[in-house]
C-alpha cells in the first residue's frame, strides 16, 4: 500500500498542540516529535522514491478561529497540494468551562471550519484535503465527572467534521472512533498519560491512521 502522494508534493498539516508537539522547540523542530513526524519517516521508509516536502504548522492551544486568524501566511502561501487538518478539542473545552471567547459551540465551530475549507477550494482548488477528527482518550462514565462531560459532548465536534468531509468530498481520518475502539481492548494508559495528549504509541497510531488515508 502506497499514498497518493507524488514526487515533489506538499504536505502541510496545520492544527493544536497534538499537531504542533514540540515543532517549535530546537529540539524537535521543524516538525516536532508526534504523528507528523511519524508520518513524515514512514514517506520515507516506504515510498523512498518519492520526494514529499513535509510541513508542520500545529500551534498548541488553537481553536478553529485561530487557524482562521493565521490561514493566508501558514496554509494559503505555502500552496500545498495535500492539507491535513486536525482541530476541535480546544473548541469543545472553551465552550465547555464557557471560558472567553465565547462562539466556539458546535455550530459556530462548523461554520468557521466551512469558511476556510471553501476559502482553500476557491484558491488552491487541486489541494486535497485531509480532516482529522478530535478525539478524546477516555472511557469515563462517572456521572457529571469533567471527562465524561467531554465524551458527552464531543460526537457533536466529531460529526461537524465528519459533515464537512462528506460536503467537500475529503479524505477523513475518524480518530476517535479509532481510539475508542482500542480501548475495548486496551487501557488509555497504553496511547496517553491524559485524555488529551498521546504519547509514542497514541501519535504511532495516529500515523499510521493518515498513512492509510492518504492512500485511498
Amino acid at each position: 500500500m502506497k499514498t497518493q502522494l507524488q514526487d515533489g508534493q506538499t504536505l502541510l498539516f496545520i492544527g493544536d498542540s497534538i499537531t504542533d508537539c514540540g515543532r517549535r522547540e530546537a529540539a524537535h523542530s521543524p516538525l516536532g516529535n508526534g504523528y507528523v513526524k511519524m508520518l513524515s519517516d514512514l514517506l520515507t521508509v516506504r515510498e523512498p522514491a518519492k520526494k514529499i516536502q513535509v510541513i508542520n504548522r500545529g500551534i498548541g492551544g488553537n481553536t478553529v478561529d485561530d487557524l482562521r486568524s493565521r490561514w493566508q501566511e501558514d496554509v494559503l502561501s505555502h500552496r500545498p497540494e495535500w492539507l491535513s487538518i486536525k482541530i476541535g478539542i480546544n473548541d469543545l473545552n472553551r465552550h465547555l468551562c464557557r471560558q472567553e471567547p465565547l462562539g466556539l459551540t458546535p455550530e459556530m465551530f462548523s461554520r468557521i471550519y466551512r469558511e476556510l475549507l471553501t476559502l482553500t477550494k476557491e484558491k488552491l482548488p487541486e489541494c486535497r484535503l485531509l480532516l482529522i477528527s478530535p478525539f478524546y482518550i477516555s472511557r469515563d462514565t462517572l456521572q457529571d465527572s469533567y471527562r465524561a462531560r467531554v465524551l458527552q459532548l464531543l460526537p457533536e465536534y466529531v460529526q461537524a467534521v465528519a459533515e464537512l468531509h462528506r460536503e467537500f468530498q475529503t479524505r477523513y481520518v475518524p480518530l476517535h472512533e479509532i481510539f475508542q475502539a482500542q480501548l475495548e481492548h486496551r487501557h488509555p494508559d497504553d496511547y496517553c498519560p491524559e485524555p488529551v495528549h498521546p504519547h509514542e504509541t497514541g501519535h504511532l497510531l495516529m500515523a499510521e491512521a493518515v498513512y492509510c488515508a492518504l492512500a485511498e
